[in-house]
């Protein structure tokens, strides 16, 4: 399968890591902070429906140890 990232906005990152047992735990200005159970965190910022630059998908899914195909199937 192809590992490029996927087009995605904020919201759509926030309702798959919601997913996968993350949580917001907590929300500054647009940007949501995102906790899982075993103490990964990443933010994710929520900007109306813009898509979100690759480098910053890129380290969301660093920060929450997800690949590019995984967040594709949680979508």
């Amino acid at each position: 399968m192809n590992a490029r990232r996927p087009t995605v906005s904020g919201k759509d990152v926030v309702r798959a890591l919601k997913r996968v047992g993350f949580v917001v735990s907590r929300i500054v200005g647009s940007h949501h902070v995102m906790r899982h159970t075993d103490g990964r965190t990443t933010t994710v910022p929520v900007h109306s429906q813009d898509a979100l630059p690759t480098g910053t998908l890129a380290n969301i899914l660093k920060n929450a140890g997800l690949t590019a195909d995984q967040l594709r199937a949680l979508l």
